[in-house]
């Protein structure tokens, strides 16, 4: 818990600055297992446990994971609202963790890369950000392809996990190098021990 604590330190110093335009936090890994979700999942908790509203995006549309770790109904959400196929509750509160949100991917659709690219997943996020004081998006690996990267440009700022003595030097160099040459701000890197 303690670690969290710190990297959430360190989150609020380099995100929503006064009079720049607000963000949404994009966490990326290079591979699966690097353990993202479980990381998005508790650095949204440790948000919230400031007061702060906070709002935890799955769009890992390949694999969606949110749902099962705060055990949200996963019948409709960001897949949904992306499709045009609009429909009440897409964004959960959970009880257990006052000002924590969740918005579950839904039905895992045909083309994820595509419904991210659409203008309206930048329009979704900029909304999002004007209602929650913090706006947590996990994403697929970006060994999956160009999710994560359009995802993060489309947030603004990310922020890359990887597993200690998993992760490839050259993998992560290729993702941090991805993102720097994009439009997304990269926040930092960490390493997963668990």
């Amino acid at each position: 818990a303690e670690a969290f604590r710190a990297i959430r330190s360190q989150i609020t110093m380099r995100l929503n600055h006064e009079g720049e335009v607000r963000k949404a936090l994009a966490v990326i890994s290079p591979n699966t297992l690097d353990g993202k979700s479980f990381f998005t999942a508790n650095l949204a908790v440790a948000l919230a446990q400031l007061g702060s509203r906070t709002l935890l995006v799955d769009a890992d549309m390949r694999g969606p994971r949110q749902h099962k770790i705060f055990e949200v109904p996963n019948k409709t959400g960001l897949s949904s609202v992306l499709s045009g196929r609009t429909s009440t509750q897409v964004i959960q509160q959970v009880e257990s963790v006052p000002g924590l949100f969740v918005m579950p991917v839904g039905v895992t659709p045909p083309n994820p890369l595509e419904l991210v690219e659409r203008p309206a997943f930048g329009l979704l996020m900029r909304e999002l950000v004007s209602k929650f004081d913090y706006v947590l998006v996990d994403t697929p690996a970006a060994q999956y392809g160009a999710d994560a990267s359009v995802i993060a440009a489309r947030c603004g700022v990310a922020l890359v996990v990887a597993r200690k003595g998993r992760a490839k030097v050259d993998d992560l160099q290729d993702l941090v190098h991805s993102l720097t040459a994009s439009t997304a701000k990269v926040a930092g890197v960490v390493l997963n021990e668990f």
